[in-house]
């Protein structure tokens, strides 16, 4: 049995990294893999120290999509009896796929697009908070080349992210997209030489650690509960997230950090 794990999870601080683990296959998920990706973003999402986490790619791509060759072979996803990634053959509830339980998560994750992202990949990558790209990265969404349709979120995400007509046009071309080209359209949050990458996404991620880890949940969850609330239900969900917050250590710490003229240090409490 192969002992080396394909989803790699490391904590540095209040900084997860989370890493798939196929250089071989440009980080083609595989069966385990997605369990392992599961075990991995929920062990994130259950460790209090954790503030933000990482998810990147070992070696030159962050993810290739789902691994055609092992479906071919009747033993990777899409096989003959294996797990699909929309939730049938062996996963029995939808909760338990990577990219539900990424939507659900109040934890924030930056995508580290170290390399190129297909298929399974890009939506992989909608489904975190933030996208930092390397120059040298492309974005493949080639779907509709393949007779299939973004099965993991990417019907969800991308309208909402760039728009209808830009979603359509990325979506119906399926043409290959340069980072550049990627972040003029708003999938990618910013591009950076390769050799900066995972300086500046330990920067944004120790940036985002270091404030308020309450209110930043808050706002992530603000956030996803505002894509179906009208403004006044959505207004009154925010006055009681504030008020909770407000009676917060952390709140306290905020005030005084400002009137002492100090970097605040939160606790989460």
């Amino acid at each position: 049995m192969n002992d080396v794990p394909e989803v790699i999870y490391d904590v540095d601080g209040h900084v997860a990294t989370i890493t798939l683990n196929r250089p071989h296959r440009r980080n083609a998920i595989s069966v385990r893999m997605l369990r392992e990706l599961g075990a991995a973003i929920e062990r994130v999402e259950r460790d209090a120290d954790v503030r933000v986490a990482l998810l990147t790619g070992a070696g030159a791509g962050f993810c290739s999509g789902l691994d055609i060759k092992d479906a071919v072979a009747g033993t990777g996803i899409g096989g003959s009896g294996q797990v699909s990634p929309g939730g049938g053959g062996g996963m029995a509830r939808t909760s338990d796929l990577p990219t539900v339980t990424l939507y659900e998560m109040d934890t924030p994750v930056i995508a580290v697009l170290n390399g190129a992202a297909a298929g399974y990949g890009v939506d992989l990558a909608l489904g975190c908070d933030l996208r930092l790209a390397a120059e040298s990265v492309r974005i493949l969404p080639g779907f509709a080349k393949r007779a299939i349709v973004p099965e993991s979120g990417g019907t969800w995400y991308l309208p909402r992210l760039v728009g209808w007509a830009k979603a359509a046009q990325i979506a119906y071309l399926g043409r290959d997209l340069s980072a550049a080209e990627a972040c003029e359209l708003g999938i990618v949050n910013e591009v950076v030489p390769d050799d900066a990458l995972m300086d500046t996404a330990r920067d944004w991620a120790g940036e985002i650690a270091a404030n308020a880890p309450l209110a930043v949940q808050a706002m992530k969850r603000l956030f996803r509960a505002g894509m179906n609330e009208d403004f006044r239900s959505h207004s009154e969900h925010v006055l009681l997230q504030l008020m909770q917050l407000m009676a917060t250590q952390d709140f306290q710490e905020g005030l005084m950090s400002f009137l002492e003229k100090r970097p605040p240090s939160f606790e989460g409490r």
